[in-house]
């Protein structure tokens, strides 16, 4: 039955049951007060409550509710940046810490769902980046490459072998990473959730904060259900949702939309040769198509979508159409699912860390990779939050919040960008 309380989707739909949470109401007194009840909040709470921190998360609306729960469930190693271009941009010691925590991404995610024993369809068979053009596969043999020098058993895939792992023969090759994986990511959050109140941290859903201030060496944060918590630390967790938050906060990123479509369960005759070895996929155009397979045997096709949210069916033609093109033989195969979230896009297309006050941290943009690095990242704070070795611990710098310039134009600029993106993916083929 589908959650009123979540936006409609596949995983709405097939996730184990959402445990119901109260409002925050009355005065409350806590040590870290954790902002968004998504991966990155889910697991600082839980990592903070298992170091005996008292601990208190707040969401707007329900756990899982943004782009946490409405992802495409892959859970991929790495950032945008290849590590030799990390290393080269940041320097050797701060350029390995980013290639290190980021390579570990998936390790973590697949840790955390051991350790708990959380139900959410998780398998680990690898990515693959299929390239559809000879600049791009050369892009692709570097990339490879560069995660074989570090001990990574990566998997070299030419023509013949990658159109039979896809299934379809529209890639000139690309490469496997072992290490990802994939995941029914609203059933991950819930299941974080849970670990997290496991170990003492308490959660409330449906409460919006309404005003965060500074008084008497104490942070206090009002909602829009009336409670008021009193804190020594808060910690922002809002990624693409963040809105009027925190001053600037949501002008030091772009909110870009990410859409999704889903098959009803494919028959074994029309499933038959499709991604049969439970890969997931990404190109590497730069409005990239990503794809994978569910549990219940669905094809899956997500990509960029209009700035707006999604107002019907027309919003995802274009996915359709790809769909239609990868796998002709699914043309005319019913589309059971429709449904979108909002990525937070940063100008450096790297994740930002933020204290811009004693005590007030924040952590999102994770441009598309919010799974594993947010995971990784949240886990990573609330092992060293109100500690002197935050700074150490973390594998980006704390930075101070940077607007992008003519923010205000985001919905132009991301229309300019999209249109710019699909001219040279269309020259490049």
């Amino acid at each position: 039955m589908t959650d009123t309380n979540m936006p409609p989707s596949l995983w709405v739909d097939t996730a184990p049951s959402a445990t119901p949470r109260p409002a925050l109401e009355g005065h409350h007194r806590t040590e870290v007060l954790v902002i968004g009840g998504g991966f990155t909040g889910l697991a600082a709470a839980l990592a903070l409550a298992e170091r005996g921190i008292t601990t208190m998360l707040v969401d707007a609306c329900a756990i899982g509710w943004g782009a946490s729960g409405r992802n495409g469930g892959q859970v991929i190693p790495g950032l945008k940046y290849d590590p030799d271009e990390l290393i080269a941009r940041y320097g050797q010691e701060l350029g390995e810490r980013m290639v290190d925590a980021s390579g570990r991404n998936a390790d973590v995610v697949f840790d955390l769902i051991k350790r708990h024993d959380i139900h959410c369809d998780a398998t680990r068979h690898g990515w693959i980046q299929p390239a559809a053009t000879e600049t791009a596969l050369r892009v692709t043999q570097s990339r490879g490459q560069q995660w074989a020098d570090r001990g990574v058993a990566v998997e070299w895939l030419d023509r013949d072998e990658c159109s039979r792992r896809l299934g379809s023969d529209a890639y000139l090759g690309g490469w496997l990473d072992p290490r990802a994986g994939g995941l029914n990511p609203l059933a991950y959050a819930r299941g974080l959730a849970s670990a997290a109140e496991s170990a003492g941290a308490k959660l409330y859903e449906h409460s919006a904060v309404e005003s965060i201030r500074h008084k008497d060496d104490k942070w206090q944060v009002m909602v829009h259900s009336g409670g008021c918590v009193e804190t020594d630390q808060v910690l922002i967790c809002t990624n693409g949702y963040t809105g009027g938050l925190y001053k600037g906060l949501d002008k030091s990123l772009i909110a870009a939309n990410s859409f999704q479509i889903a098959t009803r369960p494919l028959s074994e005759a029309e499933g038959a040769g499709i991604l049969p070895g439970g890969e997931m996929a990404s190109d590497t155009r730069k409005l990239l198509l990503y794809f994978r397979r569910d549990s219940s045997g669905r094809f899956l096709m997500g990509g960029r979508g209009p700035f707006h949210d999604p107002r019907g069916g027309q919003d995802f033609r274009h996915l359709e159409r790809a769909i239609h093109k990868l796998y002709p033989a699914l043309k005319g195969v019913d589309i059971e699912y429709r449904w979108g979230g909002r990525v937070a896009l940063t100008r450096d297309a790297l994740p930002h860390v933020h204290q811009p006050a004693p005590g007030l941290t924040v952590a999102l943009g994770y441009n598309g990779r919010g799974v594993g690095m947010g995971t990784h990242l949240g886990k990573l704070i609330g092992e060293t939050l109100g500690s002197d070795s935050l700074q150490e611990s973390l594998p980006f710098p704390i930075t101070p919040v940077r607007p992008i310039p003519l923010h205000g134009l985001q919905r132009f600029y991301v229309g300019a960008v999209v249109n710019y993106y699909r001219v040279k993916d269309w020259l490049e083929r």
